[in-house]
């Protein structure tokens, strides 16, 4: 039985999981596990593909980030967006904030998902997705490039989906680590800390799996030894985080298996400082000085449960069900777009708070090996409920109302092997969607205790047939080709259309800037293994009739409906120079355009706030002996010029390192985030937006020290 249950679980063999190999064993032992590096490794199945697509076969690209590579990132630095930025080709550089607005794959929006639950709220963006688990919780990510429907709602740009850790074998597996950062120049108020553990076991039919992690983050120094900015929206400096973790399982036979899952994560904001405004005409960044911020300190804090069932032999079919349920609640730092008079009279300043509470489940059905081992059909059916509203915390007033959505999705996907060499995937899914919003008020931005206009409300309903085709030819042993075309399906920021109603006798039924977003996804592309080398190729067209551009409008972003073309090549490539040494290349080019003054011509360059700039990305992964390993990294993001030269970008590069040391009980690890300390403004600082109050530098050097204990 035992045999039966580890079967579901999908290892690979990566030169970062020497490390943990040598843990106890002697330089021969290394050399063994090194050598078996170029051997056949188990099939990595993509749980993120609802057909159990095997990496690499697949007719879109498809990234999947190990557990030893987050490791290798997390011992540089804890910010996701970062993790996914120096791993993803395509995703733009990380705002290193909490708002990850901005942070963009393949230039449109990325549905993330824990364990296939979406993050992301479809009906007021938070773009707070990627702040919704510590990755410590996860046991690798996985990432379809490019637009899906596999999982319904929100995935133009593609999919992240991060799955949680699994029980070990073997009894109870304990681990526990403590790590701490600081700036180059050892700033008091710069030391950060974090605290983890972990227990997981089986016994009998059952397994489980406990965690915990306690972070506070000290303030950011620049490359300049300047106190990075303060963001508005939500920051990361100067917070403190934890985030709870359980997941139970109980086999009912060989086949069957049940699961309940449960994550926890708060992480809230410090109140010791206040930002200082920069100069962007004179060169000036922004930045901060301790002070008492007005209002409460933002927050994030995220309650996810899950309820899953599979089955993996029911009359020859494989079964997966899932029910979950979230919780999310985000608040705001006080802006000075919401100005209001207390009891005495005073000018004071609102801030805002979304609550967001959605529900669903998923229900897939896998049936492979017809017609002679040729033919695979997948069925399913999706199930979203969201709802949503967004307050004004000291005035209680409503800025977005409750607004209630309902979807329904039936899928049908399929595989048929045409040839020994040639393998064509089909599938077609229909969306059917309702947005409820009752009646309402917006808010006057110059005085939020006055009412700007009336709205109407009304109950619009939304249907979408999505398809998606593609085929992969194995050419050779070495050479496969691929080609797709995919649609994805979303729905614009609800909560930025309605907010922003200024003229008044309109109504929820009838506003155009409520129509989903239909993204079409065309990519080609080719994969090659040499045993020691590997490459992938691939170009994709993006292309939206009425998609959604960010746009700035008195200091507050709306969304725009556009039509949207982006176009992209992506180049991965990997060497493996002998057993101990291996070398990753990364190169993704993208440009895209919107049709702003809506003549039917796409002929305004996209910005900052919407694509990535061109980037290149180097890593260079080393075991040495049985007790020490290293990796140093470097990505150079390329000079980019648009329409608007207030928006041009100067690129920047960056270079990282870490290494990790086997002690006699223990491993040790240091770190190091930028490590020739470029003083630099980021990329979304300088691309993105015109503005004093965002003009930021990005981290300079950046020590971190940490051990780990596993018993």
């Amino acid at each position: 039985m035992q045999t039966m249950k580890h079967a579901a679980f999908w290892p690979t063999v990566t030169l970062a999981g020497l490390v943990a190999a040598t843990q106890a064993n002697a330089q021969q032992e290394a050399t063994d596990v090194g050598q078996a590096l170029n051997e056949s490794s188990p099939t990595m199945v993509v749980t993120a593909t609802r057909s159990r697509s095997e990496e690499g076969k697949t007719p879109q690209r498809v990234t999947v980030i190990t557990r030893e590579q987050i490791e290798q990132q997390l011992a540089i630095t804890d910010d996701p967006g970062q993790v996914l930025s120096n791993l993803i080709p395509s995703f733009s550089p990380s705002r290193q904030k909490l708002s990850n607005a901005g942070e963009t794959l393949r230039g449109r929006d990325a549905l993330f998902l824990i364990d296939g639950v979406p993050q992301s709220n479809p009906l007021r963006d938070s773009s707070r997705d990627s702040y919704t688990i510590d990755l410590s919780m996860v046991e690798r990510i996985e990432v379809i490039h490019g637009a899906s429907a596999e999982h319904g709602l929100g995935a133009t740009g593609g999919l992240i989906n991060f799955v949680t850790r699994r029980a070990e074998g073997g009894g109870i597996n304990q681990s526990a680590g403590i790590s701490v950062t600081i700036d180059d120049d050892l700033h008091s108020e710069g030391l950060g800390n974090k605290l983890n553990y972990r227990i997981s076991g089986q016994q009998g039919d059952w397994d489980f799996v406990a965690a915990a992690t306690r972070q506070e983050r000290g303030v950011f120094y620049d490359g300049g030894d300047r106190r990075v900015g303060i963001a508005y929206p939500g920051e990361l400096q100067n917070s403190e985080s934890y985030d709870l973790f359980g997941k139970l399982g109980y086999w009912i036979d060989d086949n069957q298996n049940i699961e309940l899952s449960l994550n926890h994560f708060d992480l809230e904001e410090g109140d010791d400082y206040v930002p200082v405004v920069g100069d962007r005409d004179a060169g000036i960044p922004t930045s901060a000085e301790r002070g008492t911020p007005d209002g409460a300190p933002g927050f994030n804090e995220v309650t996810t449960a899950r309820l899953a069932y599979s089955h993996a032999d029911w009359y020859g079919n494989a079964v997966d069900a899932q029910v979950y349920r979230q919780r999310f609640r985000a608040r705001f730092a006080t802006t000075p777009f919401f100005p209001y008079l207390d009891g005495n009279g005073n000018t004071q300043f609102d801030q805002t708070r979304n609550e967001s509470d959605k529900q669903g489940a998923k229900f897939t059905l896998n049936r492979q090996g017809m017609l002679d081992d040729r033919l695979g059909v997948t069925v399913g059916l999706d199930i979203l409920e969201d709802e949503t509203r967004q307050m004004l915390v000291e005035t209680g007033r409503t800025y977005v109302p409750e607004s209630r959505y309902s979807n329904i999705a039936p899928f049908l996907q399929g595989q048929f092997k045409i040839a020994d060499p040639l393998t064509l995937h089909a599938g077609v899914r229909h969306e059917h969607a309702d947005l409820e919003v009752d009646a309402y008020e917006t808010i006057d931005r110059s005085n939020v205790t006055q009412d700007n206009v009336a709205v109407g409300g009304g109950n619009p309903s939304f249907d979408e047939t999505l398809y998606n085709v593609g085929l992969t030819y194995q050419a050779t042993e070495w050479a496969q080709l691929y080609a797709s075309y995919s649609e994805g399906f979303g729905m614009p920021d609800v909560g930025r259309v309605l907010r922003g109603i200024g003229e008044p006798g309109q109504d929820v039924d009838t506003l155009l800037q409520l129509q989903p977003i239909v993204t079409d996804n065309q990519e080609i592309g080719a994969r090659f293994d040499w045993e020691r080398y590997g490459l992938e190729v691939s170009y994709y067209e993006s292309n939206s009739d009425f998609g959604q551009r960010l746009a700035e409008q008195n200091g507050t972003w709306v969304g725009s409906r556009e039509k949207t073309e982006i176009q992209g090549v992506e180049v991965t490539g990997n060497m493996q120079i002998n057993d101990y040494h291996d070398l990753s290349l990364s190169y993704a080019h993208t440009q895209g355009k919107s049709d702003q003054d809506g003549d039917g011509s796409v002929d305004t360059k996209l910005t900052g706030i919407n694509i990535a700039p061109d980037t290149l990305k180097l890593g260079w992964s080393a075991v040495w002996n049985d007790r020490l390993s290293t990796r140093l990294q470097g990505r150079y993001y390329f000079d980019r010029s648009v329409d608007n030269p207030a928006l041009d970008f100067d690129g920047y590069g960056l270079v990282d390192a870490s290494l990790a040391y086997q002690l006699p009980t223990g491993q040790l690890s240091l770190g190091i985030e930028n490590l020739t300390d470029e003083d630099y403004l980021t990329y979304y600082s300088q691309a993105a937006r015109i503005s004093d109050e965002y003009y930021f530098t990005g981290r300079g050097r950046t020590f971190t020290v940490g051990y780990q204990l596993d018993f």
